[in-house]
């Protein structure tokens, strides 16, 4: 136990001191397998998990849904997701935040990613509440958080990796994300309001869109519903009837879902030659990036496990005789903890291979505590000092300072809380839909 400890404590060290989280994984992954067994067992099983990782089958939804992600945003949809929200919200106080809000929701039902949401919504959304004066807190925040959406409505790259570590049904994590997703995006919509409340400038009304011109643009987010139909609809059967007979695995969903995307694209004439090759560089290096997290966790798991560092704290726990909720409720503490520190993909895949094995030995359902994982990862995201969706906000917005930034996000990171403890509270709120497949 002292050695997993001590590697833990290692990582984190080497993180806080710039070394990239896949490097600092493996490195003290392959350094305490090493001194637990040798050099020879450490070079064997790195190989080994370097072979299986990259002739994993299972793994090659990853690169659809990245592929799929960046050809939607070149497709132009984000900016009809937000006419379309506009056209029915844009009219009440803090209307443009609210609207921004529902856009980022549906746009991150196709990206699965809160940064490519966070990043494209800014570009869409920030000069339209420039333009009617919308305070720069309220404006950068409903994007902050808005973008936080990307990683638990599905897809979710997040929620396939969580999956692909626990060997928990992908499927199941999908459909059983909708609700919270649903849920966080009611929350927002809840913080914008009592944003302006508090500060009746910081949203004024925008002009009231009228019902033609509100069929019409929702009649052009048409592409959006087709592309979610076809993915989801896929995945949970939906086609799997006479004469179909078609259902998808999540691999093939994700691969239809990446054609889907690129045909969308190509129909309206948004994608040149270069644009293509620029989508497939950047698909590739986020692809190889995330492969080699996946593999630095999977060596520091196996340190982990060798260690016994599960094992011990199954064992501390009944030792103390803690009761499985006050553990629970520690793990979570932890993660909000670690949020502050680590961005959300490192904090899920250095602490899953740790916590899982005591979760699960505690009764706890694996979909329910991987859909509370991501909620409060989504937090982190939103959360000082790290922030990921501050500083990806920042980078786009230059003139907002990044203080300007957290206050605002004030109101929707506590918005989370709530959420998280509506869940806890309420198991079935995630747990009602994957029981009904």
């Amino acid at each position: 136990m002292i050695e997993g400890i001590i590697g833990f404590a290692a990582v984190i060290v080497l993180v806080l001191l710039r070394m990239p989280i896949s490097f600092a994984m493996g490195l003290v992954g392959f350094v305490g397998f090493m001194m637990e067994s040798s050099y020879r067992g450490a070079i064997s099983m790195v190989a080994r998990l370097i072979i299986d990782t990259s002739q994993n089958y299972g793994l090659s939804v990853v690169p659809l849904f990245i592929l799929m992600g960046l050809f939607v945003n070149k497709a132009g949809i984000s900016k009809e997701l937000y006419t379309a929200s506009n056209a029915f919200l844009g009219h009440l106080k803090g209307g443009l935040a609210m609207a921004t809000i529902v856009a980022c929701g549906g746009f991150a039902a196709i990206s699965g990613s809160s940064l490519a949401t966070a990043a494209t919504m800014s570009k869409v959304a920030m000069p339209e509440m420039r333009r009617f004066r919308y305070s720069d807190k309220l404006a950068t925040a409903s994007i902050a958080a808005g973008g936080t959406l990307g990683i638990l409505i599905p897809p979710s790259v997040i929620l396939v990796i969580y999956g692909l570590l626990t060997g928990t049904s992908i499927g199941k994590l999908f459909i059983a994300g909708v609700i919270p997703g649903l849920l966080g995006i009611l929350f927002y919509l809840a913080a914008v309001r009592f944003t302006v409340w508090r500060d009746p400038d910081a949203g004024p009304k925008g002009p009231k869109t009228a019902w033609p011109e509100r069929r019409a643009a929702l009649g052009q987010v048409w592409a959006v519903l087709l592309l979610f139909f076809l993915v989801i609809g896929g995945l949970y059967g939906l086609f799997d009837f006479e004469p179909l007979n078609i259902a998808f695995s999540p691999t093939e969903a994700a691969g239809m879902g990446a054609m889907g995307a690129f045909l969308i694209a190509l129909s309206r004439r948004r994608l040149s030659l270069a644009d293509t090759i620029d989508v497939l560089r950047e698909s590739a290096i986020t692809t190889a990036t995330l492969f080699a997290v996946l593999i630095g966790a999977w060596i520091f798991s196996n340190f982990v496990n060798v260690a016994g560092l599960p094992q011990a704290l199954l064992n501390l726990v009944t030792a103390f005789d803690l009761s499985p909720w006050t553990v629970m409720l520690m793990i979570l503490g932890i993660y909000i903890v670690l949020g502050c520190v680590f961005e959300s993909l490192s904090m899920l895949l250095l602490t899953v291979p740790i916590f899982f094995p005591v979760v699960q030995e505690l009764g706890f359902d694996p979909i329910w505590f991987g859909i509370v994982v991501v909620v409060v990862v989504e937090i982190s995201l939103i959360t000082p000092p790290v922030g990921l969706n501050v500083f990806v906000l920042k980078g786009i917005v230059q003139d907002v300072s990044t203080g300007t930034i957290f206050k605002g996000v004030t109101p929707f990171w506590i918005m989370d809380i709530l959420r998280l403890v509506l869940l806890l509270l309420l198991p079935g709120l995630v747990l009602f839909l994957p029981a009904q497949m």
